[in-house]
């Protein structure tokens, strides 16, 4: 919280204040949550002390996107190229169940933070090394970036709808589903949620991976 200085003027309000508070705001309440207003309530300060650091919400959340990916800590990459981009690609998962409202971000507004980059070039780096063009590589990567902040960001969801309680509608249809009409689904209805719920990015990510390389 900002202090006040004599005068009763309060004194300018420090970045690492901004981000820690930002930080609290978005994690609890949610991106839509973050505003200028909200987030000078937050620290104790006035819309105005805020834009001595940031002009509005996009400069807010490249500030949060930066911080938190200077935070994170380059691995050591495999020697061979197909087990590098699959060790990066579950790096990039790792760090965004962190935070996934990172990915939130990432897939919803044009922001991204240069200090991550290093990620895309080591999944872009490790598929040319395993046969790509750079060309193929970008689309490789785009393809491993969608499956992965599309896994971050449906789980979330799910998590937040347990969090509030009471029985999902999704859970509620396959309770009550038609077996002559969807006899596969209902052979499994009893186990749906539980399976739907089991962590299975890392066989996904490598089944995706044989499928975007050329054969070794």
């Amino acid at each position: 919280m900002a202090e006040r200085v004599k005068g009763g003027r309060p004194a300018r309000i420090s970045r690492e204040a901004i981000v820690a508070a930002a930080s609290t705001l978005v994690e609890r309440d949610g991106v839509d949550a973050l505003t200028m207003r909200k987030l000078a309530d937050e620290v104790g300060a006035t819309p105005m002390a805020l834009y001595h650091h940031v002009r509005d919400k996009s400069g807010l959340l490249l500030l949060l996107l930066d911080h938190h990916a200077q935070g994170v800590e380059q691995p050591v990459w495999p020697d061979d190229p197909r087990e590098k981009l699959i060790a990066a690609a579950q790096t990039m998962h790792d760090v965004l169940a962190e935070r996934p409202w990172v990915a939130e971000v990432l897939t919803s507004d044009d922001l991204l933070s240069v200090s991550a980059l290093w990620l895309p070039e080591a999944i872009v780096d490790a598929a040319v090394g395993c046969g790509l063009t750079e060309r193929q590589a970008v689309h490789a990567y785009r393809s491993i970036w969608y499956y992965t902040a599309g896994e971050i960001i449906i789980r979330a969801g799910a998590a937040r709808r347990r969090a509030a309680g009471g029985t999902p509608y999704r859970d509620q249809v396959f309770a009550s589903i038609d077996a002559e009409r969807y006899p596969r689904l209902a052979s499994v209805a009893d186990e749906w949620v539980e399976l739907a719920g089991q962590d299975t990015y890392r066989d996904g990510l490598e089944a995706l991976v044989a499928g975007l390389l050329p054969p070794r």
